[in-house]
Order: C-alpha cells, then structure tokens, then sequence
C-alpha cells in the first residue's frame, strides 16, 4: 500500500470543511472573489498571512515574494508581476486596504545585508529594491549588532515598499482622497508579537503583544 501523501490528505481536509453540505461558502465564490484587503508578505514559509489573521477564502488577497518587496512603478516593467497583480487588486477587486508584511529573520533581508547572493542573479537584482533600506541601516545604526541591524532593515525594507506603493499614480490618488488605506506590519516570530508602523513617528509599535503580556 503506498505511503499517504501528505499534501493530498490536507486537501482532504479543506475539502471536508468548504465542500461539505452544510458548507456554501465556495458556492457564493464560484461567482466571483470580493476581498477587501491585499497583503503583500514575504514567500517565507513560517509566513502565511490567511493563517496568521484566521481570514477565510476568498477574504484576503496575498502577493507574496521574496522579502515581501514592492518595485517602484516604471515604464520598462521590469517586475511586471507585482505591478500585474497589484493593478490587479486595485483597479479590478477595488480593495480598501493594502498591508506590507514583513518580518523576523527573513532571509532575503539577510541576503542583502551581507551581500551574499551572486552579482548578477535575479535575486540580486531583486533585492536591490531594498537597496535604500540597507543604506539607511548602515548610515545610521553601523555600531549596533549585527541581529539589530537586521531587524532595522527588515522594517525599513516594509518602508520602502509602502514608500513605492505611491509611485503608482492610480493607487496614489485612491489613498489620497482615502478609498485605499497603506499599513505596514512586521511579525516577529520570535515571541508572536505583530508590530505597526505608527505613522506619525515612523516607528513599530506593538499591536498584539506576546501571550502573556496582554
């Protein structure tokens, strides 16, 4: 008898709980998808944004790559993807509100720190995006530790690319006149904190703490 797969058990599951006869939300989705956020997260696999905030299909709709990155808007569409997806989610779903998610310990970040990807790799060329935020950190936070310093760029990475969300002149004029909402959150999977960027200050402040400290 072969060995179970495990992917094909979980969908299994997931088809026991959405497809069972006192179950209709697939029959409402089949006519069309409605999701009133986009997260733009990192492909991290300890990252899964539906998950992390208990959404339901069809609920939330994710971009996810490398560092959870937004490229600037540009003629040549070099990183058509994102943009593609981005137009996507807020010319065609009309999302109200987009949230880049970063995060602890994230590789990518980790990699453009230390420059250890090769020269002219595609991820090189990706994470250069990041390229004003590793600045930052070692124009300003050279003499702290080297997790520090990485914890900085992780966040100012998600400041980048909020910074870059506004280079689209048609995402621009929706948050502008308030019909789309930017936030920036990091999670640190260290202790389950989940951090927002308090505009004002420009600063991560805590909006669910720990268990424990609540």
């Amino acid at each position: 008898m072969p060995l179970a797969d495990p992917l094909l058990e979980g969908f299994r599951r997931f088809q026991q709980q959405y497809f069972s006869p006192d179950n209709d939300l697939f029959a409402a989705l089949r006519h069309g998808q409605h999701p009133v956020t986009l997260v733009i997260a990192c492909c991290d696999s300890r990252v899964h944004p539906p998950a992390l905030m208990g959404s339901q299909p069809g609920e939330m709709f994710v971009i996810r790559n490398v560092a959870n990155l937004v490229p600037p808007c540009s003629p040549d569409n070099q990183h058509a993807s994102v943009a593609a997806a981005l137009e996507f989610a807020v010319l065609n779903l009309q999302v109200a509100r987009i949230i880049v998610m970063g995060h602890a310990g994230c590789g990518g970040i980790r990699a453009l720190m230390q420059r250890s990807t090769p020269q002219d790799s595609a991820l090189t060329r990706w994470l250069d995006i990041a390229a004003p935020a590793r600045e930052l950190v070692y124009r300003h936070h050279a003499a702290e530790d080297e997790a520090t310093r990485l914890r900085r760029c992780e966040q100012a990475g998600i400041l980048v690319s909020l910074n870059n969300l506004l280079t689209y002149p048609w995402l621009a004029d929706k948050v502008k006149v308030g019909e789309v909402a930017l936030d920036g959150w990091y999670f640190d999977l260290n202790d389950g904190t989940l951090w927002g960027l308090d505009a004002p200050s420009n600063q991560f402040m805590p909006l669910v703490c720990p268990l424990g400290q609540q």
